[in-house]
C-alpha cells in the first residue's frame, strides 16, 4: 500500500491537562482505534506522535509519566513507529518524511488531537510536501480557545484545509470506501 495513517499527540498529556473536561471529543479513541484497524486491514503504515516539552516542568514534558498515548488506543505494534516531536506538527523535528518516503507513501491520513494546531499544522505541511493529505475530522478532538467554542473552531479548520490542503473525511466514509460501498 502507498497510504499512512498519523495518529497525532492521542496521548496522556491532554487528559492531565485542566482543559480535557472541555475537550470536544472525550472519546477520541475510539474512533482512532477505528481508523487504526481499518489502516492495518489495508495494511496502511501507521506512525505514532507524541508532543512532548522537555524541560518545561508541564503534562508534555517526558519526565511528567504523561507522554504516553492514550490508555485506551489499541497501540502500536511491531513495525509502527512511535515518534516523538517539539514542534507543532509532526515533520519537523522528526524523521517522519523519511519514514514516509522509504517506504513509498503518497496519501497520508492525519487524526489527533487538537483539531487546528497539531494536527492541522501536520495536514499543511504534508501537503506543501507532496502528499494526498485526509484530514478525519471525527477523529480529532479540541478544546475551546477564548471565545472560540470547538464547533467553531473544527468548522473553521475544516474550510480552511477542504480543496487546498486536504480531503475532508470521517471515519465512517473512509469505512465504506474500504467496504466498496
Amino acid at each position: 500500500m502507498n497510504r499512512a495513517l498519523i495518529v497525532v499527540d492521542v496521548q496522556e498529556s491532554f487528559r492531565a491537562h485542566p482543559l480535557w473536561d472541555r475537550i470536544s471529543n472525550p472519546k477520541i479513541a475510539e474512533s482512532v482505534n477505528r481508523l487504526v484497524a481499518l489502516a492495518r486491514a489495508a495494511g496502511d503504515l501507521i506512525v505514532w506522535v507524541l508532543d512532548t516539552e522537555p524541560g518545561s516542568g508541564g503534562v508534555f514534558d517526558p519526565a511528567s509519566g504523561h507522554v504516553r498515548l492514550l490508555e485506551e488506543l489499541d497501540g502500536p505494534r511491531p513495525g509502527e513507529p512511535v515518534l516523538r516531536k517539539t514542534s507543532h506538527n509532526a515533520f519537523t523535528t522528526t524523521n517522519l518524511q523519511q519514514l514516509l518516503t522509504e517506504a513509498g507513501i503518497r496519501e497520508v491520513r492525519v487524526c489527533g488531537i487538537r483539531t487546528e494546531q497539531c494536527v492541522e499544522t501536520t495536514t499543511r505541511v504534508g501537503s506543501d510536501l507532496g502528499y494526498r493529505m485526509v484530514f478525519v475530522t471525527d477523529a480529532t478532538a479540541t478544546h475551546p480557545i477564548g471565545d472560540l467554542g470547538t464547533d467553531a473552531i473544527i468548522e473553521r479548520t475544516e474550510a480552511v484545509l477542504r480543496d487546498r490542503f486536504a480531503r475532508i473525511a470521517t471515519v465512517a466514509e473512509l469505512e465504506a470506501e474500504a467496504a466498496g460501498a
